[in-house]
């Protein structure tokens, strides 16, 4: 039967340009505030910001931000059992009220609530607009629609920061009432325009809660293990924040795991048919697959270097009065001379060009030469890709140890932008080669795993390194080559994984299909 001239003309479906329009403004949203918000945490009281240490910024943002991307594993699970409208119903309730609340607690427990309310908001849209784009394009459309989802995505991370950084000029709170407002603006889109494109919602079929559970202790592990990962960072957390020493919080989480360790032989001895989680022996769930998320997370700790590390160290290290004299000169080349005149006296004034401004090169740059490394990078395999990838990104973190002038900090991140073009969408594309063939959708529904693991890691490591490294010892080199260095261990031990791990993997899954 003939396609018909409608299904010709509209490549995509409505809801497919609704949900991408809805990420758009939630992007903007969260970039808006999360480019600022190494600023807003530790600028001075005086100024309108929360005055805490870089320390307790650190914390605050690897912490909160490893919930919001740990927490998809099961609100993602919960979209596809009970809808995705009703899903994003319960996001947008959230997340507009949070983001106003962030200018009104100064708190360390207060800010630390309402950011964790904002974490919980996104942690539920998140997957259901990936989904939403998922379930609205077909294996044809799919490579053209992923790609548009990702511009969309850089376009609101790109235009949010600029905005925040413009109205921040008159006080902190318009920042938060801007995210406040583009959170707002979905609610039209969603009522008005998005229709469910799921339909295990309505379906006879449906998953029981215990089922959808089950589904996520195939790919990660049990209960168990979940707890003993919690106690663990929680430990982690009150050493970050000096309401415990190190040394206790190390000495307490390995005896925590040995506790775990030795629970759980007992449990393996002593209970043949466990009654509850807490008689359920830890297990991992496809450990090869959790080693990759490990390994991968390495990428991520440095990436997130961009947006918890730079602005502060912008702000503290960096001249960037080059930038505005080489657009001085630019501009006067050009006849702009009244421009020019402006940029001339923000020179002499001393003005600092804001550090939202500078990091948002990274989303710029993707916006502009994303589509042209997915081509170049699309003849050669995923895992090579990947590895270049993070090679390069680990060479543009390591670049900013000798940046010092605004010019070779847009250096570095260019450096780096190019690096994350490359190493991010290869490294879901490699997940998809070597996951068993019928779990595929499973395996890559887990991948922002690994994105929470780098926000924690990254978060902890940023707020520890830049207080002890940078500014007590006054040494940030050594902090940028610290960070670095994790990109490129990380290369490494992904050469290693597919060398040893990956044939083993591949082994076994044509064995299960023998």
């Amino acid at each position: 039967m003939a396609s018909s001239p409608e299904g010709k003309k509209r490549r995509f479906p409505r809801t497919f340009w609704v949900a991408n329009t809805m990420e758009i403004f939630e992007r903007m949203a969260w970039y808006g505030f999360f480019a600022v918000s190494s600023l807003y945490i530790t600028n001075p009281r005086s100024e309108g910001a929360l005055g805490f240490t870089s320390e307790q910024r650190g914390t605050l943002q690897g912490a909160v931000t490893f919930i919001l991307y740990l927490l998809p594993v099961l609100s993602g699970a919960l979209a596809d059992r009970y809808g995705y409208k009703r899903m994003l119903a319960i996001a947008f309730p959230i997340l507009a009220p949070a983001y106003l609340l962030l200018g009104q607690f100064h708190s360390y427990a207060g800010f630390f609530f309402a950011f964790l309310l904002v974490a919980i908001g996104a942690a539920t849209f998140k997957p259901v607009i990936v989904g939403t784009v998922a379930r609205t394009t077909t294996e044809e459309t799919g490579t053209l629609g992923f790609g548009i989802f990702y511009m969309m995505v850089n376009i609101g991370g790109f235009v949010g920061p600029i905005v925040a950084g413009i109205v921040r000029g008159w006080a902190w709170k318009w920042v938060f009432v801007m995210s406040s407002l583009w959170i707002a603006t979905n609610f039209i889109w969603l009522f008005l325009f998005y229709k469910e494109p799921t339909s295990e919602a309505t379906s006879s079929q449906k998953r029981t809660l215990r089922q959808v559970m089950n589904d996520m202790v195939e790919v990660l592990g049990t209960g168990r293990l979940f707890l003993t990962v919690l106690v663990v960072f929680v430990l982690l957390i009150a050493a970050t924040n000096e309401w415990i020493t190190w040394t206790t919080a190390l000495w307490s989480s390995a005896i925590w795991v040995a506790v775990n360790g030795l629970y759980d032989l007992f449990l393996r001895r002593a209970v043949r048919q466990p009654t509850s989680w807490l008689t359920t022996p830890i297990r991992v769930g496809n450990w090869r697959f959790v080693l990759f998320l490990l390994v991968l997370s390495g990428f991520w700790t440095s990436f997130n270097q961009i947006f918890f590390t730079m602005p502060e160290y912008i702000r503290d290290f960096v001249n960037t009065q080059d930038l505005l004299v080489t657009l001085q000169h630019g501009a006067a080349a050009v006849g702009l001379h009244q421009l020019a005149a402006k940029l001339g006296a923000l020179v002499q004034s001393g003005y600092q060009v804001n550090p939202e401004y500078i990091i948002n090169i990274d989303a710029g740059s993707i916006i502009v030469f994303q589509v042209l490394v997915s081509y170049i990078m699309q003849r050669f395999p995923a895992f090579t890709t990947m590895v270049v990838g993070t090679i390069l990104a680990g060479l543009g973190i390591t670049m900013a140890a000798w940046a010092g002038t605004g010019w070779l900090v847009v250096l570095a991140i260019l450096v780096f932008s190019f690096g994350e073009m490359a190493a991010s969408p290869k490294s879901q594309e490699y997940i998809g080669r070597v996951a068993p063939p019928d779990k595929v959708a499973l395996f890559m529904g887990y991948y922002f795993v690994t994105i929470a693991l780098g926000n924690l890691f990254g978060g902890i490591l940023s707020g520890v390194g830049y207080q002890k490294l940078a500014l007590d010892m006054h040494r940030p080199d050594l902090m940028w080559l610290l960070f670095g260095s994790i990109g490129f261990l990380t290369a490494v031990a992904l050469v290693l994984y597919n060398r040893y791990v990956v044939p083993g993997w591949k082994r076994e899954v044509a064995e299960a299909r023998a």
